[in-house]
């Protein structure tokens, strides 16, 4: 779960360092959130808000809403990637349903959380000085049972 596609994320800090965490007030991030679904799948897979706007050091909250359409159960499986890719290093989630199963029967929806923040750090990164779009993208695969997802870039 510390990697995506490109844009590698942080494995996130124990919750003292979260609670610690002394918010960049003066540097106002938009993130904006993708939801594609491979061919192998049949669901609908978006998400409920299209931006936020975050400071580094402080936690935020979104999510995406899926629904099996079908009349089978189908189990999916998503992998993730942040835009930029340098960005990704900072973002940090702390919970987020990727690469674990999600088992919907069927016409259920659902709704998914992902808690995120990004790091302070981020606005001491002289690489990031003029990052002020960060984009969040999941990509569901139909899964077959007790299947599970590579992590890309470590085999």
């Amino acid at each position: 779960q510390a990697t995506g596609l490109g844009g590698t994320t942080g494995a996130g800090h124990s919750s003292d360092q979260i609670e610690s965490m002394e918010p960049v007030r003066e540097r106002v991030i938009r993130v904006t959130f993708n939801a594609d679904v491979h061919s192998s799948i049949q669901w609908n897979f978006k998400p409920q808000q299209s931006e936020i706007y975050v400071v580094p050091g402080e936690t935020a909250l979104a999510f995406y809403k899926a629904k099996n359409p079908t009349d089978k159960p189908v189990i999916g499986i998503s992998t993730y990637n942040v835009i930029p890719f340098e960005a990704g290093q900072y973002f940090n989630k702390i919970q987020c349903f990727c690469f674990e199963e999600q088992r919907l029967n069927p016409q259920e929806e659902v709704d998914m959380p992902v808690f995120f923040y990004i790091d302070p750090e981020f606005a001491e990164d002289p690489k990031m000085a003029k990052v002020d779009l960060i984009t969040l993208s999941y990509t569901f695969f139909e899964a077959k049972e007790g299947q599970k997802l590579p992590l890309p870039g470590y085999q």
